[in-house]
């Protein structure tokens, strides 16, 4: 587990490494790219790339950090993709169970996968499940989360690829907007980014903009209409 220079989160934590393009936003992939430079470097837990590789050895590390920290899991992966086991997803849940004075961020674009295990998994008040719609063409994926029993449910919209209108946003408790960054990132227009802030305005839902991304990420920042939005469920804040 390490810190994390993520703006929505604290720490991530990586029992799982490695994934496979599923969609448009996989294209960049920022953890592809890093995985390669920490096997290049002799990280143990990247011998093997970007392959799907499970890490028996992190599975319990957030039972050994006492202070209380909101942890993205599987910020390298994909905590359901087809090549981890149910038993495994499942045991991971329930560290998350287990280590109650944590918040835990789980994102996936594997919707469907979710949704066939949503009934075997713990479901404890500090587990946030989310779901990444990048584009129109995957906003299925709301419909899917909303499904869940997750006590927060959240959208990842980075990187934004396209315009997301009339989203149906009851039941979500988070939006989080952002371009894409780094080498080859495509452009997000303005107009995407102002439509999902009304949407979240109309419906009180939360919105958090992470960036305009680009390549060069620093110097485009993040701030919308001259303002940061920071925005985060009640939950965040919560004890």
């Amino acid at each position: 587990m390490s810190a994390s220079k993520i703006e929505w989160t604290d720490a991530t934590w990586n029992p799982v490494t490695g994934c496979s393009k599923i969609s448009a936003g996989c294209v960049n992939c920022y953890a592809e790219r890093m995985a390669s430079r920490l096997k290049a470097m002799g990280q143990r837990n990247y011998r093997n790339g970007f392959e799907v590789t499970l890490h028996e050895h992190m599975l319990e590390y957030p039972l050994h950090w006492k202070k209380p920290r909101t942890i993205f899991v599987n910020s390298m992966s994909d905590m359901f993709h087809e090549d981890i086991s149910d038993e495994f997803i499942c045991r991971v849940f329930e560290v998350m169970q287990k280590a109650h004075w944590h918040k835990f961020q789980v994102l996936t674009k594997r919707a469907e996968r979710l949704a066939g295990l949503e009934q075997k998994l713990a479901w404890p008040k500090n587990v946030w499940m989310g779901v990444t719609v990048e584009k129109d063409d995957y906003r299925h994926r709301i419909d899917l989360l909303r499904n869940t029993n997750a006590a927060i449910k959240f959208l990842s919209m980075e990187p934004l690829l396209s315009d997301v209108p009339r989203m149906n946003l009851t039941g979500i408790d988070w939006v989080i907007v952002g371009g894409e960054s780094g080498p080859g990132a495509r452009p997000m227009e303005q107009t995407w980014v102002e439509s999902i802030q009304s949407q979240c305005e109309d419906k009180n839902t939360p919105f958090f903009f992470k960036q305009w991304g680009g390549v060069n990420k620093k110097k485009a920042g993040r701030l919308l209409h001259g303002k940061t939005y920071n925005e985060r469920p009640a939950a965040a804040f919560a004890a």
